[in-house]
């Protein structure tokens, strides 16, 4: 379970994606039915650290309080610094004990020099992926994501997208709601598309026109139903070639995948706030039976809906 977050003061932090850091998990949010997470800032020095705007944030806590977090948490800051091997020996414990790691932005740079990228896949910036592939070739990088999870080690794109980054672990650890709760504190959406499929496949593409406005609306209307290509086609009075072609490409996916990721979502909801069977929750989110729900709960969440239901359960934990 994730409770105790640890994030880096590192010189030449950049104040915004610091702050991202600090309220996706700095903050209590228990009036709202959201997460508390024992968060603390660390340098390696107690004391000043100055940021990349010139000013000096006065960090209290030393390393030592990452040695037992659960997440370690590395924001942006100037690719060109060197890591401080007290920095890099933080990162690699806490990559050797199983703990998570999530940097923002060019904090993956961080976590390059700290050798636990290696043989991974990554992203960064889009500015400084080229940089990142170059520099250390031995990390498969994705320039065209807003984040990527390769094992317990989770690297997210420019600014925002770090705000997507930690809004997914919470999701990960804690469920949809407690996610959602912090994304509505926060006035942003709980899950964003990237630009291409992301590897953790957690990604919700949006319409990049109103093309698609009214079809999609009525597809999560009605996703209970059998909804095919030529009933889709025929309410955006396209052709069902046209209309899977120019849906592909303004989505960011087919029309069969974005209907399987709106039903698995609308599935955790139903497991996580009802008292459904499962094989009510399968009718009701479009999956039609129980087995095949299992089938793409184990392919894309690597779970069951039974042992998702036991983790995340409101009725559970209440």
């Amino acid at each position: 379970m994730l409770k105790k977050v640890v994030l880096l003061a590192i010189p030449g932090v950049a104040p915004f994606e610091f702050g991202v850091v600090c309220e996706a998990f700095g903050i209590d949010r228990r009036e709202h039915g959201g997460p508390v997470f024992d968060f603390t800032i660390a340098a390696v020095e107690p004391g000043p650290v100055r940021t990349s705007m010139g000013y000096d944030m006065v960090i209290p806590n030393g390393l030592e309080a990452a040695a037992d977090a659960d997440l370690v948490c590395v924001p942006a800051h100037d690719v060109e610094s060197e890591v401080h091997p007290a920095i890099a020996a933080v990162i690699q414990d806490a990559a050797a004990r199983g703990a998570w790691i999530l940097s923002v932005c060019s904090g993956a740079f961080t976590l390059a020099k700290s050798g636990v990228l290696s043989g991974r896949s990554a992203t960064t910036h889009w500015m400084h992926a080229e940089r990142l592939a170059r520099d250390f070739p031995d990390i498969e990088v994705d320039p065209d994501v807003l984040f990527v999870e390769d094992g317990r080690i989770i690297t997210s794109a420019g600014t925002a997208a770090g705000i997507d980054a930690c809004l997914h672990l919470i999701r990960t650890e804690l469920g949809a709601s407690a996610a959602n709760v912090v994304a509505r504190r926060m006035v942003v959406p709980p899950q964003r598309a990237g630009g291409q499929s992301q590897y953790i496949a957690t990604a919700i593409p949006a319409s990049q026109s109103d093309s698609f406005a009214e079809v999609t609306e009525w597809m999560l209307e009605n996703l209970d139903q059998e909804l095919t290509i030529d009933e889709l086609a025929h309410r955006a009075l396209m052709s069902p070639r046209t209309f899977a072609r120019r849906f592909k490409a303004d989505l960011g996916a087919t029309p069969g995948a974005w209907l399987n990721r709106q039903r698995l979502l609308r599935a955790q909801m139903l497991l996580e706030e009802s008292g459904l069977s499962l094989d009510g929750v399968a009718a009701e989110s479009g999956f039609g039976t129980a087995a095949v729900m299992r089938h793409h709960f184990a392919k894309t969440l690597n779970t069951t809906p039974a042992a998702y239901r036991r983790a995340f359960s409101v009725r559970a934990l209440a």
